[in-house]
């Protein structure tokens, strides 16, 4: 896949793994809700099958949002975070941009997410509740079954 970088003032978003501050990653993802508890070689294993946005302001990554996706039909957006110190900049609007203008993305069918908190920010991207959750399964793995 192509690398894109988006500019805006002193912000910098690239899909440019070669760039990504891996510890930064592991520290914003361990203030988050739902990757608090995850491991670093989780993390790193996870970035590098998706295709990562990483957001800079100068040289210090300050965000990150990666895209589980075939390319083709379908793509799950997780691991959305931007550092507390710079939200409430339009910096959340601006990321949601790029990703669903991005070449690899832009086409797909469906985009599916999970947010517990974010929802209008992901509806005024054409988000929605899924129209039969009664079709939708999952699948977690259970520790010490046996």
């Amino acid at each position: 896949m192509i690398t894109e970088t988006y500019k805006r003032d002193k912000y910098l978003l690239t899909t440019d793994q070669e760039k990504a501050d891996i510890n930064a990653i592991c520290e914003m993802l361990g203030k988050s809700y739902w990757a608090n508890n995850r491991k670093r070689d989780v993390i790193e294993a996870s970035l590098k099958n998706s295709l990562c946005f990483n957001l800079f302001y100068e040289d210090d990554q300050i965000g990150i949002a990666r895209m589980i996706t075939d390319y083709a039909t379908f793509a799950y957006l997780c691991d959305v975070y931007i550092e507390e110190e710079h939200r409430g900049h339009g910096l959340g609007k601006w990321l949601i941009e790029c990703i669903l203008s991005h070449p690899g993305i832009k086409d797909l069918k469906r985009i599916d997410l999970s947010t517990r908190d974010a929802h209008e920010l992901y509806r005024k991207f054409g988000f929605t509740e899924l129209p039969r959750p009664q079709n939708m399964m999952m699948r977690t793995k259970v520790e010490n079954q046996g």
